[in-house]
């Protein structure tokens, strides 16, 4: 297969175009010496620097910014910037999702903090300058993919171009020799040739199939920047789902105790962050009834004792008017209930306790959550009693589903199963700091202003109960039992209302990407003509767009298919009889390589 010598993927455009039937251009006139003295900067002349421009003025000003912004190169650095833009969202905390986090970030931070949030970084995601760079993003993307849509329809709607006047100067070009006697014609080794690209998928053109040269003109791949379009499109689609899901969408979090139930309402959530746009009229009246928590764990001697199972059997009711429903609720297996999903994130235990104040009086009753800190669930305990009388009551401490005793009077946990459950527990009385209107965490209790009631430094000690145990407080506070123990699930409640939309776009998106990287754009030519001595010559270029790595291999195939059609069982030609190729048959000087009976000439 012979190969320009130069060929220039730069001149790929140009090769496109027929050359003029003369190849003789008239040579301009030498300039006089006038001229090429004010070309060399004479005496006299303006030098080219000191030629007065126009100013663009404001509509040209536009047009360049315009032009600019809609520039792939522009999209690219926005799509980067965007990304560098979302880092400080997972640098500090965020008001939508944590507020008390910002809030005492920003006491321990006195300095930093209320310039951070000048610049709205604890609020990143709904910034202005967040918000800035997605839209220009979006306003890029989509004047990028509009002018390329119109001219990729234009190419759909056009004919193969026409045939160059000179094929050897394409990338891959050959030629063949038809012998005579075959009863082959030009124009019909044109149609045959016609009927070999279409049938490889190309779109073909015959052109002067009455003349003395007939060609063909073909070109495919139009689905590589068709697929180029679709991902682009398809990556708008993806920013906006992605920012109507950050709108309309929400997500919250509920700890829900065994024999509790979660309703969807805004009070019912321990945790919520709604999206910009969100109506409570969004929330599903559904319901949610955590009736049993179970957890399997390895038995096995080398087991180590690891969790194998955990599942929730729950109660769901998804309208007031139909009837409830049992389901099984798993890790990684969410449920999916009024349009939401239902994640299993957590779990642990629940020990049921009653405080009672200095006056008798119940000041707390029921399930206290534990927050675990190992594999076999000791559980970090927090309890407050702001109602207790005369002072409040808090009391931290852990809980031990299996107490046990190290050799130095250690307790500790030797089983996650409760086998021997225990509190093992500090108080302290004051005040709690729960009616200041300052958000605190429920799994935390600031003893900087409370007075110690037990603890391991006081002659009192810590407190110590097992199940069905009551300790009376030092001082006539009150007292705190151990009733119960119960598991809770801890939940977290997903909705996106535009999760299909992303799902859609983004397999879209790498369906358009695949073919943008793995089809190739093609052009091939075929001309024909007959020779002094009757031979039919048959010549043919092919052209990509862009790199084509398998140009080669399918201009091989297409010799090997008009091979096959033409000179299988063709008497063998002799190559004195007459010229080698087309070329030499009607214009000397050409050169290309010509195959007679399948052989190099």
């Amino acid at each position: 297969m012979n190969t320009p010598s130069n060929p220039s993927p730069e001149n790929n455009e140009n090769q496109l175009k027929p050359e003029p039937d003369s190849e003789k251009t008239p040579t301009p006139p030498a300039p006089d010496a006038g001229t090429k003295t004010a070309a060399a900067g004479g005496k006299g002349k303006k030098a080219a620097s000191d030629v007065a421009l126009p100013s663009l003025g404001l509509l040209g000003t536009l047009r360049w910014a315009w032009t600019q912004l809609t520039s792939m190169r522009t999209a690219l650095f926005l799509l980067l910037l965007l990304a560098v833009a979302a880092v400080p969202g997972s640098l500090f905390p965020q008001r939508p999702a944590n507020p008390a986090a910002v809030t005492q970030y920003i006491q321990d931070n006195p300095g930093s903090g209320p310039w951070l949030d000048r610049f709205q970084l604890f609020d990143v995601y709904s910034s202005v300058w967040f918000s800035a760079i997605y839209l220009l993003l979006f306003i890029s993307l989509i004047g990028c993919v509009i002018p390329r849509a119109k001219v990729h329809w234009k190419a759909l709607r056009s004919k193969p171009p026409r045939t160059p006047t000179k094929l050897s100067r394409l990338p891959e070009y050959g030629t063949l020799a038809v012998p005579a006697g075959t009863g082959l014609t030009a124009s019909q080794a044109a149609r045959d040739a016609e009927a070999i690209l279409s049938k490889r998928g190309y779109r073909v053109e015959a052109r002067d199939l009455d003349g003395d040269r007939p060609s063909v003109g073909a070109e495919r791949g139009f689905l590589k920047e068709t697929g180029n379009l679709v991902f682009h499109v398809s990556l708008i689609g993806v920013l906006a789902s992605v920012a109507v899901g950050g709108l309309l969408g929400y997500n919250g979090q509920r700890v829900v105790v065994e024999g509790d139930t979660f309703v969807n309402t805004l009070v019912g959530y321990d945790t919520f962050t709604p999206g910009t746009n969100f109506t409570e009229s969004q929330l599903s009246p559904y319901s949610l009834t955590l009736d049993e928590f179970e957890v399997t764990f390895d038995r096995q001697p080398n087991g180590n004792v690891q969790p194998l199972d955990f599942h929730a059997d729950v109660t769901v009711q998804e309208d007031p008017d139909e009837e409830p429903r049992k389901e099984t609720l798993k890790v990684n297996e969410p449920l999916n209930i009024g349009g939401t999903k239902v994640y299993l994130v957590g779990n642990g235990y629940a020990p049921v306790v009653t405080v009672r104040d200095g006056e008798g009086e119940i000041a707390y009753q029921g399930p206290v959550v534990g927050v675990p800190t190992d594999g076999v669930y000791t559980s970090l305990m927090v309890i407050k009693a702001p109602d207790a009388k005369p002072d409040q009551l808090g009391f931290v401490g852990f809980f031990l589903p299996t107490a046990m005793l190290d050799s130095q009077g250690v307790s500790f946990s030797g089983d996650p199963d409760p086998v021997n459950p225990q509190l093992n527990l500090n108080s302290y009385y004051g005040d709690l700091g729960l009616d200041d209107g300052v958000p605190t965490n429920v799994f935390v209790l600031d003893t900087e202003d409370l007075t110690p009631l037990n603890n391991r430094d006081l002659d009192s000690g810590g407190i110590v109960l097992g199940m069905n145990q009551t300790y009376d407080l030092p001082e006539g506070k009150g007292s705190i039992s151990f009733d119960g123990l119960l598991r809770y699930a801890a939940l977290d409640v997903h909705y996106d209302p535009a999760k299909t939309g992303v799902l859609i776009f983004s397999v879209l998106s790498l369906a358009g990407l695949s073919a943008s990287l793995f089809l190739a754009r093609r052009r091939v030519w075929v001309r024909t003509g007959t020779a002094e001595d009757g031979r039919i010559m048959v010549e043919y270029g092919l052209l990509a767009r862009g790199e084509d790595a398998r140009l080669e291999t399918e201009a091989e195939a297409l010799r090997n298919l008009l091979e096959k059609k033409w000179l299988a069982g063709a008497p063998a030609a002799n190559p004195a009889e007459g010229p080698d190729t087309l070329a030499d048959a009607s214009v000397a000087g050409s050169t290309g390589r010509t195959e007679e009976t399948g052989k190099d000439s």
